[in-house]
């Protein structure tokens, strides 16, 4: 092995006890630093031999990222974690690969960096578990996590290292999870509910003011459009529930169900599409309700 191969053995602290222990663990944790070292090798020869890989930047490989982590989370959400998912996983840990290795040639760090980083960063952010800090709720973990990153690493402000580039919604619950963590955040979710109320009455008078008459809205409306959607995510965090996630499945169920639609109109020989509303209302209704029954016949099983 080369000695920038040589990178990828820093990744896995093995123990040097580990070949006395043949546990299950301590025999994977070997397999998976000897495969580490095999893909790093691999990232290496790439970016040396093929000329696709070898004019990338990382400003020309994060649109890659971005798309194998999307595709990562879908595998996550379709169902128990299976061979997709472990395909998908290592879609992206080469997207890891390639970039430390980017990394490493403007001598920023290797591979080795990059997993000291997040190991020591890991520890230090958890002194419940390396430490003798009592923290016994989730609550008090992720005000404590923050107050660490705020103390300890020297960030000043509580949104300063929130990235610009993160989807809408994902920026928004991180937004209101930091405001959280500082203890700016409501006592219960009623009083969050009541915001999406306000927020809500304040876009419909939005709306009577400003009266949409082209495909640009007026700055008012668009306002507080946006302000409602930040009350809804705000809702839903204290409800425990993911808007990224949440929003997913509502767009999946309406595609299903205006597909079975499609189906149920096919098959007394209409065209949907070409239906009034009042009929594709109706085979809408008809497909949801199908839809529901199925759902429900497959749980009972």
């Amino acid at each position: 092995m080369a000695a920038d191969d040589r990178t990828a053995w820093r990744l896995v602290r093995v123990d040097p006890d580990l070949d006395c222990r043949p546990d299950r663990d301590a025999l994977a944790a070997r397999a998976a630093a000897q495969s580490l070292a095999e893909l790093w090798a691999i990232t290496v020869r790439l970016r040396a031999d093929c000329p696709w890989d070898r004019e990338q930047t990382p400003a020309t490989i994060v649109p890659h990222t971005i798309e194998e982590a999307y595709e990562v989370a879908d595998a996550a959400l379709a169902g128990p974690p299976g061979p997709k998912l472990v395909d998908e996983l290592g879609d992206l840990l080469f997207q890891s690969f390639i970039l430390a290795l980017m990394a490493h040639e403007a001598g920023a760090g290797d591979l080795g960096d990059v997993a000291d980083g997040i190991a020591g960063k890991l520890v230090r952010r958890h002194p419940h578990v390396f430490g003798d800090a009592d923290l016994a709720t989730s609550d008090a973990v992720l005000r404590s996590w923050e107050g660490i990153k705020r103390e300890q690493e020297g960030r000043a402000g509580v949104f300063h290292d929130i990235p610009t580039t993160l989807p809408p919604l994902l920026a928004a619950l991180k937004t209101q999870k930091r405001a959280a963590a500082a203890g700016f955040d409501w006592a219960e979710w009623g009083g969050a509910e009541a915001s999406v109320r306000a927020e809500l009455d304040e876009l419909g008078a939005a709306l009577g003011e400003h009266p949409v008459d082209g495909p640009e809205p007026a700055p008012a409306v668009r306002d507080e459009a946006g302000d409602v959607l930040f009350a809804a995510v705000n809702l839903l965090r204290l409800a425990c529930v993911d808007p990224e996630t949440a929003l997913r499945g509502a767009a999946a169920r309406f595609r299903a169900r205006v597909e079975e639609a499609e189906r149920l109109a096919a098959d007394d020989g209409a065209d949907w599409t070409g239906l009034s509303l009042e009929e594709q209302e109706r085979y809408y209704r008809a497909a949801k309700d199908r839809l529901a029954g199925r759902d429900s016949d497959e749980g009972a099983r």
